[in-house]
């Protein structure tokens, strides 16, 4: 656990230099000093709101046992399982399978599944998934995911304000080239933001699921499953929000490309092999 803390804390340092940098290229000392100002109120509103902002992106709605009793009840005898907080639970309206975990700790967190990944898997595929979910909830990985995600869509906003305002140097002159680096290299910063959140997490929550759930092997089916569906059905708001596509159980983002290079998942068949030699364990 004080490992993610401090991983949080590296993070928002590291935000807080990087929009500092951006506001000095942009706009001098004066620039530098209101990205400061910035970067500090994007943490602040980021650790407080940013889960929210997500299940809004995604246009999650709340369900209860009453309107989704199988997957409330099976989310609730998970987290029993696992020894944390009941998390509210959404159901997202999108035909490609995915789901994911948002919240600043067990005691704010929540837990989203698309229409698609419900109406795809079993029951038993379906509860590895939240149960991989729930422990990004227990590990706190959501606080770091969901503070990436706002500033890296913010950083990103920065560069292409950049398009419109030319950078300056010390003199205050206008730097069309420092203009032009601002503009490529912080949506790359951006990023590498993302993969701040190590693939590492993904293996030791597939591992902690599986221990939640009891069924490695399901898990394993349901990451198959999910895999082969999820680059043949387009994820209109995860293309639109690319910051988000870490978040999810697997990469939303269309194969290929840029986007794969950068992608924070690890491969999915690595990720089923070790979920199936815990199975044989």
């Amino acid at each position: 656990m004080f490992g993610n803390w401090l991983k949080t804390a590296i993070l928002m340092a590291g935000i807080v230099a990087l929009f500092g940098a951006v506001g000095l290229a942009l706009g001098g000392q004066a620039g530098m000093l209101l990205g400061l100002l910035v970067a500090g109120g994007m943490n602040f509103f980021a650790y407080w709101n940013s889960d929210t902002m997500v299940l809004r992106f995604y246009d999650a709605q709340e369900v209860d046992e009453y309107s989704a009793p199988q997957l409330y009840r099976m989310v609730a005898e998970l987290a029993r399982n696992a020894e944390i907080p009941m998390p509210k639970v959404y159901i997202a309206n999108q035909a490609q399978p995915n789901a994911f975990a948002t919240g600043r700790n067990p005691e704010h967190a929540a837990v989203c599944a698309t229409t698609g990944i419900i109406q795809m898997l079993s029951e038993r595929e379906l509860r590895g998934v939240m149960a991989h979910e729930l422990t990004h909830i227990k590990h706190r990985d959501t606080l770091i995911s969901t503070i990436s995600a706002t500033v890296a869509g913010a950083i990103s906003m920065l560069a292409q304000f950049g398009m419109f305002f030319g950078g300056r140097d010390r003199e205050g002159n206008n730097n069309l080239i420092l203009s032009l680096m601002v503009m490529i290299l912080a949506p790359i910063a951006a990023m590498l933001i993302q993969m701040a959140i190590s693939r590492a997490r993904e293996f030791e929550a597939d591992r902690g699921g599986a221990q939640i759930s009891g069924d490695p092997e399901a898990l394993a089916f349901a990451l198959q499953k999910i895999h082969n569906y999820a680059h043949e059905i387009p994820n209109a708001t995860a293309e639109h929000h690319p910051e988000t596509a870490q978040m999810m159980i697997i990469n939303p983002l269309s194969a290929g490309g840029i986007s794969r290079l950068f992608s924070t998942h690890p491969q999915t068949e690595e990720r089923v092999m070790r979920l199936m030699s815990m199975t044989r364990a």
